[in-house]
């Protein structure tokens, strides 16, 4: 259809994928079909980033990168407990952009009394979890906590942690300082059962 047929849409704000994508959007509406409610949308340069950006914009959940200086905090979530759970898990991706190393020290949320930084790993054919002081975050490198390895621990939880919610966690590193993040609750189902297997493992 030619262009003469179509009303342009320009974005005035920024883009919900900027730091993604640098590239200028434009969205046109088909006249013929906007009773529809069909869009057509065209990008100058690659229309399945302009996709994948309208996907992330529209899905609820998502958890968006979080950054600090040289460090950035990827998909940081929490799994959802059930009424009456003193603790919960918590997981997340740590990269480290700069020329030093860094290192986690400490995590506290006002959704539990305190929070633990524990490690999960075989030991004579024995599963053994282990409460930690810190993470080291290597030089262009990155740490992954998640289930069955290094993980975070809401200990003495104030209420249970429901799916959808956005649960407010503050990360203290050795250099960098503390770096406030929203953990996505997921359903209890998510990764390995942590939680539940909590009291089972040996300390």
């Amino acid at each position: 259809m030619p262009d003469s047929h179509l009303v342009p849409y320009l974005f005035t704000g920024p883009c919900p994928c900027r730091g993604y994508l640098g590239t200028q959007h434009r969205i046109r509406a088909d006249r013929e079909v906007a009773n529809f409610g069909r869009v057509k949308c065209v990008m100058r340069n690659r229309f399945s980033l302009l996709l994948a950006c309208t996907l992330i914009g529209l899905s609820p959940g998502v958890s968006f990168a979080q950054s600090k200086g040289d460090l950035l905090i990827e998909k940081p979530w929490a799994r959802a407990t059930p009424p009456g759970a003193a603790v919960g898990g918590g997981y997340l991706t740590i990269r480290n952009k700069g020329a030093a190393g860094d290192r986690l020290v400490g995590v506290t949320s006002p959704a539990s009394a305190r929070m633990e930084i524990h490690e999960m790993a075989m030991e004579k054919d024995v599963m053994r979890m282990r409460e930690v002081k810190g993470i080291d975050v290597p030089a262009k490198g990155a740490v992954e906590l998640k289930p069955g390895g290094y993980h975070l621990m809401f200990m003495e939880l104030k209420a249970p942690l429901k799916t959808g919610e956005k649960v407010p966690v503050t990360l203290r590193f050795e250099k960098s300082g503390e770096v406030k993040v929203d953990f996505s609750v997921e359903a209890a189902g998510a990764g390995a059962s942590h939680a539940a297997k909590h009291g089972a493992m040996k300390h």
